[in-house]
């Protein structure tokens, strides 16, 4: 059937013609090493093992239990020695004695040691870079160099919110440092190298990928780690993460591991991060970071509907700006939307606490806010973190009158009411607290897919305050009016205040008394 082959080569050149095969850019390719060696090699020195020594209780109840070898956590001695002692353990305890009533004699503590790993960042002073949590809590800390020339070291200062401790060894024998380099610079797919001492075996060098960036590991609010697949498992904590240039992109803090070891799923600190934790450390001893004293939710695409906020769901939603903090003095307001903090993108509300530590304290910095429709511009200057940061109360202004009645608001679900004396001491409402009172929810209806529960108090309907039903009532009424699918209602309970976005059913004007 010749005709009906020739007909589809002609077709498949007209379309070839019209619609010419896509051409993708082949991004440029850094093969990777023929060996890692060269580079191992000139690293390995600048890597430390960071052995503690804490003086611990035994074990309540357990008075006569023999005192385990120290042997490296996570290593086979460690069952193995338990096991031994463990079924030859002498019936009176340590060496057959007994205390009274054929009890063992007091606890003793006991010394108990861990290992960990650290990097030095400068030759000459001696100055070493770890986890905080490597030697938290630590009575003696003592830094084994590869050669295996053990020093003692001195803790200059660590910061538990970012897991980052500075020691020093003061030392004529000669040290190897390393540079942090540029982790932005870090992209997904790049080599890394991981060294560090696992399991207490010494140095060990292992070779993978940034598998991912900015992954939150629920740790704390600064959490922005780099993932990668290159080993790491006990014993490797606070050891360097270097790129193919020998320069730290991260340390290597954490893993995911059902087991214990290394399931190719690793997390290591941003060496931009780290960079300025150590340095506050080495100068003073502990970090300052910038406070904005303001309470942030995300913003869903629910929430950038109900503000009309272009391009999608972005930036930090402001559920609070605290009383007398930097930004209610600089002109920040409830319900604002940081975009923009000190000419950084504000992608998601996670970003900016971290982006906000990062700034001195006392800078000026440009804001950027979603408010009313329309980005504004305002300016703050940057105040200290508190060490112990508290809840700031709510002291809001006298209460206007109140009516009376309640009413089931059409299409929402919900009922409400106004602060009784009776609903205060109901529901432990606090006695200068204002706003609209949830009494009932019906299973099912907006409220209730939004977690709305009776005891809430409704303070705002679209950023404008209620302070009875009727008011709510009729600031509803408005948005269905405009053709609004959600009403953004700001929520107090006692977990705090959050905006919710409420999706608008029903044409109802009005709600039925209560």
């Amino acid at each position: 059937m010749r005709p009906p082959l020739l007909a589809t080569a002609a077709l498949a050149a007209c379309l070839a013609a019209v619609s010419p095969a896509p051409v993708f850019a082949q991004a440029p390719m850094r093969d990777a090493p023929t060996s890692f060696a060269p580079l191992a090699r000139q690293l390995l020195p600048a890597v430390v093992n960071v052995q503690t020594t804490t003086t611990v209780q035994a074990r309540a109840g357990r008075p006569d239990a023999p005192e385990v070898p120290q042997a490296p956590p996570g290593s086979p001695f460690e069952e193995f020695f338990r096991d031994f002692l463990e079924r030859n353990r002498p019936p009176g305890g340590p060496g057959g004695r007994q205390g009274p009533g054929g009890q063992g004699g007091p606890q003793q503590p006991r010394r108990a040691q861990s290992l960990g790993s650290g990097f030095i960042i400068d030759a000459a002073q001696g100055i070493i870079v770890t986890n905080n949590h490597v030697i938290d809590g630590a009575d003696e800390i003592n830094v084994v160099l590869t050669d295996n020339t053990t020093i003692k070291a001195e803790l200059v200062g660590a910061d538990q919110r970012t897991d980052i401790a500075v020691l020093r060894i003061r030392t004529d024998h000669p040290l190897t440092a390393v540079d942090f380099g540029n982790s932005d610079e870090a992209n997904v797919g790049d080599w890394v190298l991981a060294i560090g001492n696992p399991f207490g075996l010494g140095g060990s060098v292992t070779a993978g990928i940034v598998s991912a960036r900015g992954r939150d590991i629920r740790q704390g609010l600064y959490d922005d780690f780099i993932q990668t697949d290159a080993a790491i498992n006990r014993g490797n904590s606070g050891g360097p993460l270097f790129n193919l240039d020998g320069k730290v992109v991260g340390i290597n803090t954490a893993i995911y591991s059902p087991s214990g070891g290394s399931i190719g799923i690793g997390f290591s600190i941003p060496s931009n991060l780290a960079r300025n934790i150590v340095a506050q450390l080495r100068d003073g001893g502990q970090v300052r970071r910038g406070w904005l004293g303001v309470n942030i939710q995300q913003v869903t695409d629910e929430i950038a509907e109900s503000l009309g906020l272009r391009n999608g769901a972005r930036g930090a939603l402001v559920a609070r700006a605290q009383e007398d903090g930097p930004a209610a003095k600089g002109g920040i307001r409830n319900g604002d939307v940081v975009l923009r903090f000190n000419n950084q993108d504000v992608r998601e509300m996670r970003n900016l606490p971290r982006i906000v530590a990062e700034t001195a304290v006392g800078t000026q910095v440009p804001v950027v806010v979603w408010r009313d429709g329309k980005e504004e511009t305002v300016t703050i200057t940057l105040g200290e973190l508190p060490p112990e940061q508290q809840t700031a109360d709510a002291r809001p202004g006298q209460p206007r009158p109140q009516a009376n009645q309640a009413l089931e608001l059409s299409g929402l679900g919900l009922k409400v009411s106004p602060i009784t004396p009776e609903a205060r001491e109901r529901f432990s409402i606090r006695p200068d607290a204002r706003g609209v009172l949830v009494t009932d929810v019906i299973p099912n209806g907006a409220a209730a897919e939004r977690d709305l529960r009776p005891g809430d108090l409704i303070l705002e309907v679209q950023q404008e305050r209620v302070n009875t039903p009727q008011e709510m009532q009729a600031r509803l009424e408005a948005l269905r009016r405009q053709n609004r699918a959600t009403a953004l209602v700001l929520v107090e309970n006692a977990q705090g205040r959050r905006f919710v976005p409420l999706r608008l059913r029903g044409e109802g004007r009005g709600g039925s008394p209560g």
